[in-house]
């Protein structure tokens, strides 16, 4: 199955880059570019990709207004793509919202030519692109800015297992799933199994959402 992309980036040479990087694998095809958030919520509407390569920081309409109106369209448009945020920061106060409003991930622009590919390839098979390096830096960045827990969540919360709940926890405090296993003395197929019932329980679309969800909720406390 080729996975069909479009990226979204106010430079034209990170523009001819990327797709003529992407463009050389077997399975990818860039289908769409443009130059700032508006066009590229034009062009994803009218090619429809799995995965948008979206900039944070464009002109006319930023990546994150552009993210929100991908994820969150308007009545009568069925397609949702997949976006994963492209930055120069590793962390940055638009990939948080972006990544609240249902984004994959987020990818930084002086990545490794085969990150970014693999990222692709990650984002379009419905996982999250959420390392745990770069969820202990969101939690860092959650602990400074972030309001108190939401009670609706908090609520919600009471519907998982005591297993479940610890392991939401545990990938709320940044463990990946082989840290999770080898702690609380699992098979990784068994946490996968474990993380799946938590997505569908909340209503959540992927990790990078279960770690703000578990923050928001109050169940991890930050610098707790």
């Amino acid at each position: 199955m080729t996975i069909r992309v479009i990226i979204v980036d106010d430079q034209a040479m990170v523009r001819a880059g990327f797709a003529a990087l992407l463009s050389a694998q077997a399975d990818i095809d860039v289908v769409g570019e443009a130059p700032d958030g508006r066009q590229g919520v034009e062009v994803s509407r009218n090619t429809h990709p799995d995965v948008v390569l979206m900039d944070v920081r464009m002109p006319e309409m930023d990546g994150l207004a552009a993210a929100r109106a991908l994820l969150d369209p308007p009545v009568g448009v069925v397609h949702r793509p997949k976006v994963l945020m492209l930055t120069t920061f590793d962390v940055d106060d638009y990939v948080y919202e972006a990544l609240r409003a249902g984004a994959s991930g987020f990818l930084l622009k002086d990545a490794p030519p085969a990150d970014l590919i693999s990222a692709v390839r990650v984002v379009a098979a419905g996982e999250a692109l959420l390392a745990p390096s770069v969820t202990r830096r969101l939690i860092a960045d959650f602990a400074q800015q972030r309001p108190a827990p939401r009670k609706d969540r908090s609520l919600r919360l009471k519907g998982l297992t005591p297993r479940e709940t610890e392991v939401l926890e545990l990938i709320a405090r940044g463990l990946s799933n082989q840290e999770i296993a080898h702690h609380l003395v699992l098979a990784e197929q068994t946490v996968k199994t474990h993380l799946g019932r938590v997505l569908a329980k909340l209503g959540l679309r992927d990790r990078a959402q279960a770690v703000i969800f578990a923050y928001e909720s109050g169940l991890v406390a930050p610098g707790g």
